[in-house]
């Protein structure tokens, strides 16, 4: 078989075996960290497994469960209520609080810990603004109750991630038929009693989902525990392993935390998988009640505190930070202007890797059937969207391995090629930081891309089979011009979400290598907050982008 004729059968078959083949190599990638981390769990000595379970493990799993219940009861609470706030209640304002509920998922957890940090500091502004108008003099006759604990830190977590359970419960209301609701009234149930008894528990499988992505976001926290000074799981991994050098114990910890992410799916999974609903008449929308006086002034304040609290007050606080630092340092250091590219550059790297390895894995599944020879490709897919549950600690631990093995590989094949060893080259360089990024956020191209491919009607792909061209050809000449919106949306999404990653970045970043959300670490380890409040309005400017696209997409749908 000539060698041409080879390739046209590997690439341009019907079976698609190069994408298949490309597909399960992406599920490999994902699921290899996996892997590794139960391997580097094992070469720890029981030594390593006794000093955790008596000194690390109990403080640190206590810790997170806490701050995992407090958070999901306080998102659960602001998301569920906004979202039938805005949903039954017609009130000033309503229509922009609709979306602007969305912003503070533009504001990373450890920026808002970073920017109240400095905001209720003892003499901050607040604080200060206080004991003047009490009449004391000093923090310490007078002081409010230190924001460095762990009520502090479910405070602060709730009011940014309760945006996941509001958009997913906003979505549910929105499409309860009235009917129902009426006839909750019609058997005497009061406005009370029709929410708890029929509204909340149709919309319990949306409130699961977004509870589940919040804890997630929680648990993949580092930068706003460790502020705070909560001692969690991530804040153990990254100091076991920065601070003591002790990868072994770094790993036991991190399969840990792995093992309390496949709790929290299964919980989820639990909690809704009885959850049945149908309705096969034509469905009336809820109709919003009129408010107005004292209930519609209590409406728009309930509606505006999580949006004041957890967006509005940190983006003043940064804009007033970074005009007074350019004031007096006379515009931006060169250092920050650096981290910024390596931000952006990284950033797009990865988005570019990641769009390409969405698209070869939703292709190769596209149209295979359960039963089907070709259903590994199914299942590739599925295994892809892992990594997006993978905490950045756990997910930098895994990769240690993989990485290691190649750099020794290709250091070997260099030096005897040229006898000269050339060192680290994946973590030498931010190849492995790439990779971390790709395998975390691949579930995002997935999703979208297997989104966009669906509204294309098979017609188009059966027309274009017809006329002679090849699967290739049909996905650059046909599907590709029509998936333009889908991957956009999916890169952007993607490139913002890179820019804000910080665990995965401070456990895997070259030496003297800085991005916008290290350089903001670093600066508030230091306690120098006017540097690092440039890179963290700059972290959240990029991360505006997306959530007003959220924001009108959520706008069209609901009309």
């Amino acid at each position: 078989m000539s060698s041409r004729r080879f390739f046209q059968r590997l690439f341009f078959n019907e079976a698609g075996l190069a994408w298949r083949l490309g597909s399960l190599l992406v599920a490999v990638c994902v699921v290899s960290p996996v892997i590794t981390l139960g391997w580097l769990a094992t070469t720890g000595s029981i030594g390593h497994w006794t000093h955790l379970l008596q000194y690390v493990l109990p403080t640190a799993m206590g810790n997170t469960l806490a701050l995992l219940i407090g958070v999901g009861i306080l998102v659960s609470c602001l998301g569920t209520g906004a979202a039938w706030l805005v949903t039954a209640y017609s009130f000033p304002s309503r229509g922009v609080l609709s979306w602007a509920l969305l912003l503070p998922l533009a504001v990373p957890t450890y920026i808002v810990a970073f920017a109240y940090l400095d905001i209720l500091h003892p003499i901050g502004p607040v604080q200060t603004v206080i004991r003047d108008i009490l009449g004391y003099g000093s923090p310490r006759e007078f002081r409010l109750p230190d924001l460095r604990s762990l009520p502090g830190a479910i405070f602060l977590l709730g009011f940014v991630l309760y945006p996941y359970v509001y958009l997913s419960t906003r979505i549910m209301f929105s499409t309860q038929a009235a009917s129902l609701l009426e006839a909750g009234r019609i058997l005497g149930q009061s406005s009370r009693g029709v929410f708890f008894r029929v509204a909340l528990p149709l919309a319990r499988p949306a409130i699961a989902v977004g509870v589940s992505l919040a804890l997630l976001e929680t648990l993949n926290d580092i930068g706003a525990s460790e502020f705070l000074g909560v001692q969690t799981l991530t804040v153990s991994v990254y100091t076991t392993w920065i601070t003591r050098s002790d990868l072994a114990g770094a790993a036991q910890i991190a399969l840990a935390m792995l093992a309390l992410v496949v709790a929290l799916i299964l919980l989820e999974r639990h909690g809704r998988k009885r959850q049945r609903y149908a309705n096969t008449q034509r469905m009336r929308p809820i109709q919003a009640k009129p408010l107005k006086g004292t209930a519609a002034l209590i409406a728009v304040v309930l509606g505006w505190l999580p949006i004041i609290v957890g967006f509005v007050v940190p983006a003043l606080y940064l804009l007033a930070e970074t005009f007074k630092h350019l004031q007096q340092a006379g515009g931006v250091s060169e250092q920050l202007l650096h981290s910024g590219y390596n931000t952006v550059r990284v950033a797009l790297i990865a988005t570019a890797v990641v769009i390409v390895g969405g698209l070869v894995v939703t292709w190769a599944a596209r149209g295979v059937r359960s039963r089907s020879p070709y259903a590994a490709s199914k299942v590739a897919a599925r295994v892809a969207t892992i990594g997006y549950a993978l905490p950045g600690t756990v997910l930098a631990i895994g990769l240690l391995a993989p990485v290691n093995f190649i750099d020794d590989a290709l250091s070997w094949v260099v030096e005897l090629f040229t006898g000269v060893s050339p060192g680290l080259i994946l973590m030498g360089s931010s190849t492995a930081l790439v990779g971390a990024y790709a395998i975390r956020f691949l579930a995002i191209a997935v999703g979208g891309l297997e989104s966009g491919l669906a509204r294309i009607p098979p017609s188009l792909e059966q027309a274009s089979r017809l006329l002679g061209e090849t699967p290739t050809g049909t996905l650059r000449r046909v599907h590709l011009p029509l998936l333009r919106p889908a991957i956009g949306a999916a890169a952007l999404l993607v490139f913002v979400d890179a820019m804000k990653e910080l665990p995965a970045t401070l456990l895997l970043r070259p030496v003297n290598f800085e991005t916008l959300a290290t350089w903001l670490y670093a600066e508030a380890a230091r306690g120098t907050y006017e540097e690092g409040a440039v890179a963290a309005l700059a972290i959240v400017l990029a991360g505006l982008l997306p959530v007003i696209l959220l924001a009108r997409h959520q706008l069209k749908s609901g009309h």
